[in-house]
């Protein structure tokens, strides 16, 4: 890839295949792919690591893993030459500390990218020449490969903010953006109104091909600039969104990603956890549900802060703070009225929002809720056997560890294939980090909204699987009870998520179009 104009001597470029460069050449790395993949976690961690810790992080037991680490520190020492002194090792700890394309890129991830300007964000955007450490997967070392996956996941929700941005600065510079929009659509190969954006770029380029536009305008004289389409903004009603994936701000600033599908009476997901816009459509955990709900109305989906295209690792995961993310993606996606969805956690954030905006809800369906998380409901044997589930979630995130992966897919879909296992364990490590996983159970095992039932004044549908193994059914027929004029159905089925062709997730569909087409026009 591009080596760009860094601060320092030596420089690392890890948005794509690894290399180092001082002074602009390119240096020799050492043969080991994980001697390289060391120097590049170590540069862009850029903080103190134990050795023990390395160890254990890119090291089998039975090896001699010290020795290895000793082996590969020397290596790095000779790649590193004249810059050795970045390298500081002692006895306990390793730490690193050199330039990276990714530390340039680092404040774009949380900042806000309308501040930056357009050169910034352009010499970033070029920078960005693949995955996040393409070229440094290793399968055998689960947590540094799952490290690896939630930066890249981070890298790639960066890369289509930047190029949106850019896209919607520079439509006014057709030769400047079309190349820009291309690349976005690679990206988004599903964006029908993306698609009509760059036909518009071409047709401009076209234009100005033919008929060049004067250097210097006639003194006094307005020069008229057709009217470009906001990449930011959706498609028309009359055009069918497909995948597209939009942005927008929470109230503190995090960066919340939401999709559009389908036409007709809008139903809004409320967001839940392990959810991914674009690669939910590819997995048989969730793609059915997007298609059925899409099939008769219009599906409005979001990621949950630190899930799937949001932003990541963000500090506040409070319950006030997820209610509040439904009202800013309401007010971005435009909607004035619409049925909402909760299932599993959001059914509690659904409660809270529906509160606040009655005007907004006409009729709320909830899946699989709970009015008081894990912790709260007060069972010590629960308690305890989620607090296990917690610490294994996480040190075992994400690792192709079958008894994990089992154990927890099992829990929420007792039914599963083999090919659900894969398709969950999959999910897991491109939705959420190991630390953001634990960090979002801890906080939906607090939530109780036992007081704020009696206030829903909306019409409301409480579906349940009977034999629920995440929520028991008790808590779907305790949340009808507390709120007035509820109506409750039991489902025939074991699983929290309901799998395709099972009877159970026909009968959800059945009573959801049913209650939409009743109450969406009141």
């Amino acid at each position: 890839m591009t080596v760009g104009p860094y601060s320092g001597p030596l420089n690392l470029c890890v948005l794509g295949d690894f290399q180092v460069a001082r002074d602009g050449a390119l240096l020799d790395l050492p043969p080991s792919r994980k001697t390289r993949a060391l120097l590049a976690y170590l540069a862009v961690t850029g903080k103190p690591h134990q050795r023990e810790r390395l160890c254990e992080i890119f090291w089998d037991i039975p090896d001699d893993p010290r020795g290895a680490l000793r082996w590969s520190l020397s290596k790095i020492r000779q790649v590193l030459g004249e810059d050795e002194c970045a390298l500081v090792a002692d006895r306990n700890s390793v730490s690193l500390k050199v330039a990276t394309d990714y530390a340039r890129l680092l404040p774009l991830l949380k900042g806000d990218l309308s501040l930056a300007s357009t050169e910034e964000l352009e010499a970033v955007a070029g920078s960005i020449r693949g995955d996040f450490l393409a070229d440094l997967s290793l399968e055998r070392c689960f947590e540094y490969e799952a490290w690896r996956a939630g930066l890249a996941s981070e890298v790639e929700i960066a890369e289509l903010g930047i190029l949106r941005e850019l896209v919607g600065r520079l439509a006014g510079e057709p030769r400047r953006a079309l190349p820009l929009a291309r690349r976005l659509r690679r990206l988004l190969p599903e964006d029908i109104g993306l698609a009509e954006e760059i036909e518009a770029l071409e047709e401009k380029v076209r234009a100005a091909a033919v008929h060049p536009t004067p250097r210097s305008p006639q003194p006094g004289v307005a020069q008229a600039q057709p009217p470009s389409p906001s990449l930011g903004k959706s498609p028309t009603a009359t055009q069918d969104p497909g995948r597209a994936v939009h942005f927008c701000r929470a109230r503190d600033g995090t960066r919340l990603a939401f999709a559009k599908t389908g036409s007709g009476p809008p139903i809004l997901r409320a967001a839940h956890w392990m959810s991914h816009l674009t690669f939910d459509w590819d997995s048989p955990i969730w793609r059915h549900w997007m298609s059925e709900l899409s099939r008769e109305n219009q599906l409005v989906r979001y990621d949950e802060r630190c899930n799937g295209l949001s932003q990541r690792h963000v500090v506040d995961v409070s319950f006030d703070t997820m209610v509040s993310d439904l009202e800013c993606v309401v007010e971005a996606a435009e909607l004035d009225r619409f049925t909402l969805l909760g299932l599993s956690q959001s059914c509690a954030v659904s409660i809270a929002y529906a509160i606040r905006h009655p005007e907004k809800v006409s009729g709320m369906i909830l899946y699989g809720g709970y009015v008081k998380g894990w912790r709260a409901r007060g069972d010590a044997g629960e308690i305890a056997t989620r607090e296990a589930v917690a610490t294994l979630m996480r040190e075992s995130w994400g690792k192709p560890n079958p008894m994990f992966r089992q154990a927890f897919c099992s829990m929420f879909i007792p039914g599963a294939t083999h090919e659900h296992f894969a398709w969950m364990d999959d999910l897991m490590l491109r939705t959420v980090s190991p630390d953001d996983a634990w960090r979002l159970q801890s906080a939906f095992s607090v939530i109780d909204v036992s007081e704020l039932l009696e206030k829903v004044r909306v019409p409301t549908l409480v579906l349940h699987a009977r034999e629920d193994n995440v929520a028991p059914v008790e808590s779907g027929r305790t949340m009808a009870a507390g709120i007035p004029g509820a109506r409750f159905f039991e489902l025939e089925s074991q699983n929290h998520i309901l799998l395709e062709g099972e009877p159970a997730f026909d009968e959800f569909i059945g009573h959801v179009r049913a209650f939409v087409a009743e109450t969406a026009g009141s």
